[in-house]
């Protein structure tokens, strides 16, 4: 099979799809590998890098596309990039299709299989692609909450862990799967007052052993959301439905009544948001205020460290690629039913439920 692997083009976007060690696995499985010219820079692997691990460098995107079978990506196509599917092709990426109806209508439009690194489940009902990235932005959120306290940033000017004589800032996480882990593990190791709220109790036990009472652990309720929403100084974000959109756990009257030049790190935003006042935003611009609140809501949040994102996303997603680029994925999707969870839509038809309920689509399901 020819596989495709195009220059990401969404803003500040630096990570690349394979790495040149992913690249030298797939030959040796006996594919060809196209790779567009500079995909790697920003990662740190250059063209020559690719050459030497057996790659092909296409003439262009457009050549990229027009010969390669299987399209992989780190996110999801830009509206520009929808243009050059033809019918039939694979896309595999992280998609995130519940958000944006535009983009899905686009690639329905464009009659091919796209597959969601996001919704694919291991055999214990995790999500292995999903994790690497969720890692690191929920790593990431701590200390960029951290900097947006500065007050030169428009923050309360507070240091997240204090000093003797001066309490910590309060951290509160909504969510405890892996990015609110994470976060939860960067908070406590900065020296922040750190509050987690979560449905699942038995998460919520974990992590309370762990931490050993460094941290508070609350059940996801109304009152206790807005209880501790209205002491954070820092409000992270991390909650997901695989698939689906992020509920809206914070309302916009809840954020009004926050502590001006706090700050809001919805890390949840590439599902939607779980802040009412969350909206997708770039590096380029990351931050606005809404009710003297700050607000960071980058979609791609790993694309600016991407040496260690892109080496994590390739040992997560190897394995996938080699079962699909091998077997073809309709032979993958019958032999791996997590696999079968990862595929959004299919030759025009919307084969997951949370996709096609966000956006009142008919669900055809694959199998």
């Amino acid at each position: 099979m020819i596989i495709g692997v195009p220059k990401e083009i969404k803003d500040h976007e630096y990570r690349v799809s394979v790495t040149p060690d992913g690249v030298q696995a797939l030959r040796q499985a006996g594919h060809e590998v196209l790779v567009e010219p500079f995909a790697g820079n920003g990662s740190g692997y250059s063209d020559e890098q690719y050459r030497q691990a057996g790659a092909r460098l296409a003439l262009s995107k457009e050549a990229l596309f027009k010969e390669a079978a299987l399209i992989v990506k780190v996110k999801e196509p830009q509206l520009s990039e929808t243009k050059l599917f033809r019918p039939g092709q694979v896309l595999f990426t992280y998609l995130h299709l519940a958000s944006s109806a535009e983009l899905t209508k686009a690639l329905l439009e464009a009659n091919i299989t796209a597959i969601a690194y996001e919704t694919i489940e291991a055999r214990d009902g995790t999500l292995p692609m999903l994790k690497p990235m969720s890692e690191i932005a929920g790593r990431m959120s701590v200390q960029v909450g951290a900097r947006y306290l500065e007050v030169t940033q428009g923050g309360r000017g507070l240091l997240l862990a204090g000093v003797p004589g001066v309490e910590p800032a309060k951290v509160v996480i909504l969510g405890a799967g892996v990015v609110g882990s994470s976060a939860a593990r960067i908070a406590v190791g900065m020296g922040a007052q750190v509050t987690v709220i979560n449905l699942d109790i038995e998460q919520l036990r974990y992590l309370d052993d762990l931490y050993q009472g460094r941290i508070v652990t609350r059940a996801s309720t109304q009152a206790a959301i807005e209880e501790s929403v209205l002491m954070a100084d820092l409000l992270i974000g991390a909650v997901l439905v695989p698939g689906a959109k992020a509920p809206k756990l914070v309302p916009r009257a809840l954020v009004a009544r926050m502590k001006p030049g706090s700050v809001i790190v919805d890390v949840s935003v590439d599902q939607g948001g779980c802040v009412e006042t969350s909206r997708p935003t770039t590096h380029s611009d990351p931050t606005y205020v809404v009710d003297g609140v700050l607000h960071y809501c980058v979609a791609n949040m790993p694309g600016i460290v991407p040496r260690t994102s892109t080496q994590a996303l390739t040992n997560a997603t190897l394995p996938y690629l080699l079962t699909l680029s091998s077997c073809g994925v309709d032979a993958a999707v019958r032999a791996e039913t997590g696999l079968a969870k990862g595929v959004n839509l299919s030759r025009g038809q919307v084969t997951h439920r949370g996709v096609a309920d966000a956006h009142g689509l008919r669900f055809d399901p694959l199998m």
